[in-house]
């Protein structure tokens, strides 16, 4: 399974200046690597001394549409309202309190990739969603958005994004991890598939669990613990 470095107050970010202006489309020059291999990833749980990549990697656009990944925290108008720097704010507040909303994946020392991974309760807007309401009254902990820096995208990140995400739940307890990808075709655009594709989920150890529409299955990865 991918591991998981866990740092103690460690700086991964290379010296380089305007590191910090925000720039989705190419966050600053970057070795270029073709494979997963190249790309050497490693995974890091979003803490305070990390914010400031959370918010390189996301940059001006929080990620898409001004989402700062605060879409399943908040329900109805609330999201609305506070696209963009409400949102961001909301999420800074999250990791301040010193709770971790995810992981990001860096590569030589950058941020290129997210996976937001807590338990289902921490997320308001699943519990009410009509399609993806819970399917049993199992205790999950729920993987709910991936994004990868657009330059990194189709090179196998987010699979090792979703396998990371386990690792994290399993280290805090989980016995379940649930993801609720898109059964996507190809070419759809990024924004409708942040929960992730089903391939993806199915290349990092889920098998899909329910299927409550056509295009939105539910995947279950059961974390077998020793000794059980």
């Amino acid at each position: 399974m991918t591991a998981i470095i866990w740092l103690r107050g460690a700086d991964l970010r290379p010296k380089l200046p305007n590191y910090y202006t925000c720039n989705l489309q190419s966050p600053t020059p970057m070795p270029k690597k073709s494979t997963l291999e190249e790309l050497d990833l490693s995974f890091h749980p979003l803490t305070q001394k990390l914010w400031r990549d959370f918010e390189m990697l996301f940059g001006e656009n929080g990620a898409c549409g001004g989402c700062w990944c605060m879409y399943w925290k908040l329900r109805g108008k609330a999201f609305s309202e506070n696209t963009g720097g409400g949102n961001r704010q909301m999420q800074k507040s999250i990791v301040d309190a010193k709770v971790v909303p995810g992981l990001l994946a860096y590569s030589e020392g950058y941020p290129v990739g997210w996976v937001a991974v807590e338990p289902r309760s921490q997320y308001p807007k699943l519990a009410h969603s009509r399609v993806l309401k819970p399917i049993d009254e199992q205790e999950v902990w729920s993987i709910t958005c991936l994004f990868v820096e657009r330059k990194r995208r189709r090179k196998g990140i987010a699979v090792e994004l979703i396998k990371a995400a386990v690792e994290h739940a399993q280290k805090h307890g989980a016995k379940i991890v649930e993801g609720y990808p898109v059964d996507a075709k190809e070419d759809s655009p990024p924004p409708f598939i942040f929960t992730g594709t089903a391939s993806a989920f199915k290349q990092a150890g889920f098998k899909e669990a329910a299927r409550p529409s056509p295009t939105r299955p539910i995947f279950r990865y059961i974390i077998r613990h020793e000794g059980k």
